[in-house]
């Protein structure tokens, strides 16, 4: 922690004498900040277009990176032709792997070193879409063309890019979140439980799909390599820059003022577009820009992986659960592993007498998977709660009744008490709203004309915390403060909600901050992922807030107070955190289309104190927009004969319009994480991961039959003589 301009003087009316705080928030709401809805600081700028993103950023003297990308699955490189290109207008050269910087092979994500980053260091191609030059000209169109005309010739070679449980390459997944969990003897539970089900549950690759393309601007300015990139966390890719081009990690700034969405794909580490943007500048001397077309960010930008899960719940004729068995299946890569962790919430939801998970990677010739809207957690409540609601038709049990009896007191596995569980009154509240008490639970009993009619609900949670951040402080002159944390807002008004923080630790109306974010020269923060961006922003704002109020009353302003959270986090007593939802839903079938028209959301959430509640509620209905999305048109498809991406754009890749988005209620039940020193939980995912499970589960209350292979196209639904 560093303190800098704190010798004695006299307060001043700006800045009265304020006593020492360990807990920022003192129960009183401050006008204009905290729970206040306040619209977004950048709106304006957004609606106006004044704002930059990555692509728009004016640089002298730039130039202009167009990818190309593998036609074949599996080979290797026999020759690149670039005799043609090289004389066309505005050509200033084409890196492959001749000519590219050396990579250290060492550089990688949270779980090891990542093959998908280094590009251009052989002639091997390990998937569909690898890109294998980039071409460099004056303007960008030229370099598309030139692109177009660069020949590239391979030997291939066979391919696998077939994914199921049974794979014979299946090996364990990495323990990165943990081990698998064994409590208790499942199979001897199974065998004891009046009613069990063993079913199987089937999800897609899927794809972020953010409105804004991959960009990075890069450029060398005094030894020092100055990058803009549309990413989820600058700090972290300055770091990994670092790492990958062999740099002192000061010689690397990475700024990401406004980001077009991220949903993960652009969190991890550093996307293709910013490799071979370095690459291409280090090479050439220039500044260069390389923005991905749609199309190749669906080649070659990381994507949820295909999930293949068996759930085994067996339970007493009273609904009290024996055992519950998960067995999650997802495709890795051969290039990186990745843990795609379906099996968080069995081990945390539902009270039972045995729990048994296991996790199994399947390596195949795919780009690395990652991190996408609710990983893990999302598929793996699509199976879970899916299951749930099968075992509550065999038990012929209200469903929500069903969840009900089996809430845990402490972690089902941990054993860790609950810092705060606020299920329940989700549930509760989430049923008075939507009128389930008047629900008929048999399936197939209510129509209107041609159309089914049919109720679902699903319950889930999502793991909260705060991880190691920090920021500075100072008090102006002025009377203004200046908030400066490496944080960055990819479209969720993250600048809104940490100003209404700081406001609220430092006792000024918002109007008085000053906030500098997205920018890795700020210090090391978490990224925008995880659903901990916000909780562990704020946690470190909150911390600076404090020290520098203590020291107001003696100082010469302006005083600059700086802290890290990683010593408050590490003190924090094992307990189990976590957002909590229940979400309901009302659809209708068409039997003789298949068509699917979710009519009615509805999701209740406890998510810790909420900052803002016109972005919160926002952010939520976002999300269940999202889990919409999953479950009824998110498919990401190869082609069996070739192995190659066959949705590469919006047009394929179909995700929910306008036009199937229906009346979406989300709102808060009362929370508060006692950790935190907001009362804070993370609100990012949790709107997602509840809502494909509560669809499945009311179309198979409209038609009578179960969808456990997601997306639930019109093709899985059509029935060829449809009865009433």
């Amino acid at each position: 922690m560093n303190t800098s301009s704190t010798s004695a003087a006299p307060a001043t009316a700006a800045h009265p004498a304020a006593g020492p705080s360990t807990a920022p928030w003192d129960g009183v709401a401050h006008p204009g900040a905290m729970g206040v809805a306040r619209p977004r600081i950048e709106g304006p700028g957004k609606v106006t277009g004044s704002v930059r993103y990555a692509a728009d950023e004016p640089t002298t003297d730039l130039a202009y990176g167009w990818v190309v990308t593998s036609t074949v699955s599996r080979g290797r490189i026999r020759a690149i032709d670039a005799s043609a290109v090289h004389g066309m207008p505005g050509v200033l050269g084409v890196i492959d792997h001749h000519n590219a910087p050396r990579l250290n092979l060492e550089a990688g994500s949270f779980f090891g070193p990542d093959g998908g980053m280094h590009l251009l260091q052989n002639d091997e191609v390990p998937h569909s879409g690898r890109p294998v030059a980039l071409v460099v000209a004056e303007t960008m169109e030229q370099a598309r063309s030139a692109a177009a005309a660069l020949r590239v010739t391979y030997d291939e070679e066979p391919y696998d890019a077939d994914f199921s449980l049974e794979h014979p390459a299946a090996r364990p997944a990495t323990s990165f979140f943990g081990e698998d969990a064994t409590v208790g003897d499942v199979e001897a539970e199974l065998a004891a439980s009046a009613v069990a089900v063993d079913e199987r549950y089937v999800t897609p690759e899927q794809h972020g799909a953010a409105m804004e393309p991959h960009s990075a601007t890069v450029w060398w300015e005094d030894e020092r390599l100055q990058i803009i990139d549309s990413n989820q966390g600058p700090f972290l890719v300055a770091m990994t820059v670092a790492t990958l081009f062999s740099l002192d990690p000061k010689q690397v700034r990475v700024r990401s003022q406004h980001v077009g969405g991220g949903f993960g794909s652009k969190s991890g580490g550093c996307g293709p577009q910013l490799v071979l943007a370095v690459m291409a500048t280090t090479v050439l001397g220039r500044p260069v820009r390389v923005t991905l077309s749609r199309n190749q960010v669906f080649l070659t930008v990381s994507m949820r992986p295909a999930t293949d899960q068996r759930v085994r719940i067996g339970a007493d004729t009273d609904g009290s659960l024996r055992a519950i068995d998960h067995e999650s299946a997802f495709e890795v890569s051969k290039l990186a592993d990745y843990l795609e962790n379906c099996t968080e919430l069995t081990n945390t939801l539902y009270a039972a007498t045995a729990i048994r998970t296991r996790r199994t990677a399947v390596p195949i010739d795919i780009l690395p998977p990652y991190s996408v809207r609710g990983p893990g957690t999302a598929p793996g409540s699509f199976a879970l709660e899916s299951a749930m609601d099968e075992l509550a038709e065999r038990l012929g049990m209200d469903p929500l009744e069903l969840r009900l009896r089996n809430e845990p007191t402490v972690g089902p596995v941990s054993g860790l008490p609950f810092s705060r569980r606020n299920l329940v009154a989700c549930l509760h509240e989430g049923a008075r709203r939507f009128g389930w008490a008047t629900r008929d639970h048999r399936p197939r009993t209510r129509t209107e004309g041609c159309l089914l009619v049919g109720t679902g609900m699903a319950a889930t949670s999502f793991s909260a915390g705060a991880l190691p951040s920090s920021a500075s402080i100072t008090a102006e002159t002025d009377g203004a403060f200046t908030v400066a944390i490496g944080a960055s807002d990819i479209g969720t008004g993250a600048r809104t909600a940490l100003t209404a923080v700081a406001a609220e630790a430092l006792r000024v109306d918002p109007e008085l901050i000053r906030l500098l974010i997205a920018d890795s020269d700020l210090g090391p923060t978490w990224n925008a992922g995880g659903s901990r961006g916000t909780t562990s922003w704020s946690w470190a704002i909150t911390e600076a807030a404090a020290k520098l109020r203590s020291q107001l009353g003696d100082a010469t302003l302006p005083l600059t107070v700086s802290c890290d959270t990683t010593e408050s986090l590490g003190a924090l007593p094992p307990m189990e955190r976590h957002s909590y939802s229940a979400v309901f839903c009302q659809v209708t079938v068409d039997p003789a289309t298949g068509e699917v028209r979710v009519r009615r959301l509805l999701g209740m959430f406890a998510v810790g104190r909420v900052i803002n509640p016109l972005l919160a509620r926002s952010q939520l209905v976002g999300g269940m927009v999202m889990g919409l999305s999953i479950a009824l048109h998110e498919e990401g498809s190869r082609d069996p004969a070739t192995g190659r991406h066959i949705t590469t754009d919006l047009a394929g890749y179909h995700i929910a319009a306008h036009a199937d988005i229906p009346d979406i209620e989300a709102d808060f039940v009362p929370d508060y994480e006692p950790g935190d020193p907001s009362g804070l939980k993370g609100v990012g995912e949790i709107g997602t991961v509840g809502t494909a499970a509560a669809i499945a589960n009311a179309v198979w209350h409209a038609t009578g039959r179960r969808q456990r292979t997601l997306p639930i196209r019109p093709d899985r639904v059509i029935e060829e003589q449809p009865t009433s």
